[in-house]
């Protein structure tokens, strides 16, 4: 039985997750997720949970410096994927599990830190994403550390207009979507115009985080404008452009007038106690 909508599943049985975070843009996305974990999280071997971590994209990595890092994921390749990687590479995670972020098998006060970089974004009501919340909290040691990812209210109006989306009428209707309400749909199932998800405003993010019981809230824009840009692919390719595109962009990730035009916000909020 699935545990996610049957679209969101057959999006990421249709699509390569992994894939997508080695390109360019997803590349930047990726090295920047890994700069503000590794500024926030406890040392190692702390305890991590990765739910809705997809193949391990981020725990393999955390789990080679020494992290005890547990991985959860609703979709059974992902798992697998995760699996064949452990058996090929040596690398171990302390488990790998099917599971629902708003329903973890977990006991309470177990973790150092939980990452919630993917589940965010296809919780479309706020009840299912703040009992998301709720249970990351839950599961987490006092002064614990919690990752929450998602997508901008305006990622898809930026991204269209840098992709040449945009042309397309069907698209610009998802757009008006969007905007209204935060609720992304993909009615004609384009694989190009991702899936059903929410995107969030960035002030929205932290209510909700703050709702679920975190006091200690930071919002950081994770790629910031600099996704979209036309030349973002020749100064990305150039070392020395990229070391100090990755500067700039942390220098700028608290910058609220910034926030919105990122593709991806991360929250990073403590328990006070």
């Amino acid at each position: 039985m699935s545990l996610i909508p049957k679209e969101i599943e057959e999006h990421y049985l249709q699509s390569k997750e992994s894939e997508r975070l080695s390109g360019e843009r997803g590349e930047l996305e990726r090295l920047r997720t890994q700069a503000i974990l590794a500024r926030n999280l406890p040392p190692a071997p702390a305890v991590i949970f990765d739910v809705g971590g997809g193949a391990g994209i981020y725990a393999f990595p955390l789990a080679k410096q020494g992290y005890q890092v547990h991985l959860i994921d609703p979709v059974e390749l992902h798992l697998e994927q995760a699996r064949s990687y452990a058996a090929t590479s040596g690398v171990t995670l302390a488990s790998i599990a099917r599971g629902d972020a708003r329903h973890l098998d977990i006991r309470s006060g177990n973790a150092d830190a939980v990452l919630l970089l993917g589940p965010l974004y296809h919780l479309v009501d706020h009840s299912d994403r703040l009992q998301a919340l709720r249970e990351a909290l839950r599961i987490l040691k006092p002064r614990g550390v919690l990752f929450a990812a998602s997508i901008s209210r305006f990622a898809s109006l930026i991204d269209g207009l840098a992709s040449g989306f945009f042309r397309d009428e069907e698209f610009r209707r998802i757009i008006v979507a969007d905007l209204a309400s935060g609720q992304h749909r993909n009615p004609m199932n384009h694989p190009a115009y991702f899936t059903t998800a929410y995107f969030h405003r960035p002030e929205e993010l932290a209510a909700e985080l703050r709702d679920a019981g975190f006091s200690d809230v930071q919002i950081l824009a994770v790629e910031g404008p600099a996704w979209s840009a036309a030349l973002f692919g020749e100064a990305w390719d150039n070392p020395a452009q990229r070391q100090s595109l990755m500067e700039f962009l942390s220098l700028i990730e608290r910058e609220p007038s910034v926030q919105g035009a990122s593709a991806h916000l991360m929250g990073v909020a403590r328990l006070n106690s």
